[in-house]
């Protein structure tokens, strides 16, 4: 008899077991399909109308310590020399290319220039031509080492700046003359001075700036720095130092030249890489010491007209 019970009792807790078994595998089962039910309803719900997206980051730009010292807004002077293996661009023998002669002439064979200043200078001498100025001709313009050498042991001194510290030597600079005469009395010269920023140049050495560029009055040496850089120069009255100083200190500026919005901003950089926001356009030049310059804006830039043909007297071979 007492088998027999043992025997129920056993046979009991088996089946209740079973059961329980059974009902915890379902609530299980159940409880899956719901996750996987309210899963599949979140996705396809649209989201909510006034709920914000979460901000996106910035894509970023990595700019490395070697950027200061490229590009065109480079400071070359008795203090600051060209930079050691400094990239040249392409440069032309004019007397070569005279396919390349539009609207000016050359003093003689030995002329040469980066192949894009020569575009960027045509174009200028033809928004002159219409203006009834076309009596343009180039004294000088990329200068090796040796040449400038020569310039600096034969003209007086202070004149010429020692080989490596001339803007020539890296092809950043031209010395325009007229053949009509002195630059600081002809049309040329004159046409120049009002209107070479329109074109992203610059009097490099104006004559009331000479306490500040250490160089006499040049009305022959123009500098390529681009747009917007030329306006802004043009607008506050700056030479390259003090243009350099101003973004500086202000770190960023926003200008609008003729219906374009530019952002320029200033990084300084020292021994390591540094990440900026990356625009869709923009430009990067360093400034030879320890800063790098970002321009960018927000359609496409326009170009200036190109054309023009003419020689004559020679005038600069100085800094």
């Amino acid at each position: 008899m007492k088998k027999l019970i043992l025997g129920i009792a056993v046979l009991f807790l088996i089946v209740y077991g079973i059961f329980e078994f059974i009902e915890r595998l379902d609530a299980v089962e159940n409880n899956e399909s719901g996750v996987k039910y309210d899963q599949q309803l979140n996705q396809d719900q649209p989201d909510q109308p006034g709920q914000p997206d979460e901000p996106k980051k910035p894509e970023m730009l990595t700019i490395t310590p070697d950027q200061a010292f490229k590009g065109n807004l480079l400071l070359i002077n008795r203090k600051y020399p060209v930079p050691d293996n400094a990239e040249l661009p392409e440069i032309v023998n004019l007397f070569k290319r005279k396919d390349l002669l539009k609207g000016f002439g050359i003093l003689d064979n030995s002329i040469e220039l980066p192949l894009d200043m020569v575009d960027k200078f045509s174009n200028m001498v033809q928004a002159a031509k219409k203006d009834g100025v076309t009596h343009f001709l180039i004294s000088s313009g990329y200068r090796d080492n040796e040449k400038q050498q020569e310039l600096y042991e034969t003209l007086e001194k202070g004149v010429a700046n020692p080989p490596g510290h001339s803007e020539h030597n890296l092809g950043l600079s031209m010395d325009i003359g007229s053949s009509l005469g002195m630059m600081k009395d002809a049309p040329e010269g004159k046409w120049l001075e009002q209107n070479a920023w329109k074109y992203g140049f610059i009097l490099r050495f104006p004559e009331d700036k000479k306490d500040i560029t250490g160089v006499m009055y040049e009305p022959w040496h123009f500098r390529y720095v681009g747009l917007p850089h030329s306006a802004i120069m043009q607008k506050h009255d700056f030479v390259l130092e003090q243009y350099l100083d101003y973004l500086k200190e202000k770190k960023e500026i926003t200008e609008t030249i003729d219906g374009q919005t530019y952002s320029i901003a200033y990084y300084r950089v020292s021994d390591q890489n540094i990440e900026v926001p990356l625009h869709q356009k923009y430009e990067l030049s360093g400034d030879n010491v320890d800063g790098v310059i970002m321009t960018s804006w927000d359609t496409e830039l326009k170009d200036a007209p190109v054309d023009g043909t003419k020689t004559g007297t020679k005038e600069g071979d100085a800094q």
